[in-house]
């Protein structure tokens, strides 16, 4: 079994979901809002985000591929699914789980801004600083942390350890 160091709680976790949530509620007050997850790291964060939002929500997911079962991002991005609907004239939150180089999310937001979109914005529960080589950020941020391979609350290892409700460091001598 690899070793699994527990990096953030489910508690700390709910707390700063609560928190992003009354920023949007705040942010986008009598507007609606398109929450587009990033699949199929950001679907837990997405869910609990949105039963916290106190808005008129709908949801949409795109799909794209740039890791496959290795921990090296490949620095080629692909799209696997697109957004169902138009995304004209709406107010976008680009849902995901993790921000790190910024390849996978520049790539999502060129994308999605072709749409023509009232409003984009991305929330991303974590964000690896240290390992950025796009020009992005996030408008919402849940957690900075360090250059650790984590896993949990929807974050993978080779479509492992998803459902872990912390999230974890895995160890790097077995990943």
């Amino acid at each position: 079994m690899e070793e699994l160091q527990v990096l953030i709680t489910r508690a700390q976790i709910a707390a700063k979901v609560a928190e992003i949530a009354e920023r949007i509620t705040a942010d986008f007050a009598g507007e609606s809002v398109v929450l587009i997850g990033v699949l199929k790291g950001a679907t837990i964060f997405l869910a609990d985000l949105a039963r916290q939002i106190k808005l008129d929500a709908t949801f949409d997911f795109i799909a794209v591929s740039s890791y496959g079962n290795t921990r090296q991002h490949s620095g080629e991005v692909r799209l696997v699914k697109d957004v169902d609907q138009s995304m004209a004239g709406k107010n976008i939150i680009l849902v995901e789980d993790i921000l790190d180089t910024g390849l996978t999310l520049t790539y999502i937001r060129n994308l999605l801004l072709a749409h023509q979109p009232k409003c984009f914005k991305i929330a991303a529960l974590l964000d690896k600083v240290s390992r950025r080589t796009e020009a992005i950020d996030a408008d919402y941020v849940g957690f900075v942390i360090p250059d650790e391979f984590v896993v949990g609350y929807g974050l993978d290892f080779a479509e492992r350890y998803r459902n872990l409700p912390d999230i974890c460091v895995l160890d790097s001598k077995r990943a």
